[in-house]
């Protein structure tokens, strides 16, 4: 899978042009709370997001063993905090125990990472929440999408949140759950008609995601052609991860960026 992508990201470098935004209605939506201005998944990240004039934040959710939604990018802690361990196999408590890392120094700060509700809680009423459920791959996640809806509705915020997942299975749980929340589906991008790369190489169509508003795929993948094939089919395009205003495809819909500061100027 990487020599794939490291191949696809070689052609797109060779052949990449710059584009203007062309779409005055798009959305700017703070990835990981836009992690090239804070500590990523931090609340500290969120405020700056919000600050920053996004329209939504992004934002990873994972499940402790004590059945806690959490909010953290990676399976495990290791990468962005100064402790270890994989999430499914913590408890809140020990969750709650290591501190996230200074983006810039690598030092440990004094700000824990948060749960999801501590997010909701922070981001109401001040921006969207683009909502990516991760998918274990031990499996430790069981009951997770429903832990997630019943905390957004507990929040009154279903209107508010919407759900993306790279994970078929999370995305048809969330509908069958709550037809009513809008879902999203993440590609990293489509390799031709009827395939595509999301968890590895799978069938894509149109028809498949009825169900999902959105295709959301990556910028450095994702081709005029395809965003035209998206919208006759109904259906919105979001790139990620871009950080340059100059580097977004005509006619998105919304981008997911590191940067949102840059794009709200």
């Amino acid at each position: 899978m990487r020599k794939i992508l490291l191949m696809l990201a070689a052609l797109v470098a060779a052949s990449c042009s710059s584009y203007n935004i062309e779409n005055e209605d798009m959305k700017i939506i703070a990835h990981r709370g836009g992690a090239l201005l804070g500590n990523e998944n931090t609340l500290s990240a969120f405020r700056k997001g919000i600050e920053a004039g996004a329209d939504m934040i992004e934002l990873d959710v994972h499940l402790t063993a004590d059945g806690a939604v959490v909010v953290c990018h990676d399976e495990s802690v290791d990468r962005t905090t100064d402790g270890e361990g994989r999430i499914g196999d913590m408890t809140l408590s020990d969750f709650k125990s290591v501190h996230a890392l200074d983006r810039e120094t690598g030092e440990p700060t004094d700000e824990t990472l948060p749960t999801l509700e501590e997010a909701l809680d922070l981001i109401k009423g001040h921006a969207d929440i683009l909502l990516e459920i991760k998918r274990s791959g031990s499996g430790q996640y069981g009951g997770l999408e429903r832990k997630v809806l019943d905390l957004v509705a507990s929040k009154g915020m279903c209107g508010n949140v919407i759900i993306q997942s790279f994970d078929d299975c999370v995305l048809e749980n969330v509908h069958l759950l709550a037809p009513d929340v809008r879902v999203e589906k993440l590609i990293v991008c489509r390799l031709f008609p009827g395939v595509c790369i999301d968890n590895g190489i799978n069938s894509f169509s149109f028809e498949k995601y009825n169900f999902c508003a959105s295709i959301n795929s990556m910028g450095a993948f994702t081709s005029k052609r395809f965003v035209r094939d998206c919208h006759r089919a109904g259906k919105e395009v979001k790139i990620w991860t871009v950080n340059s205003p100059g580097r977004v495809v005509p006619g998105v819909d919304g981008v997911i960026t590191n940067r949102p500061d840059l794009f709200r100027r």
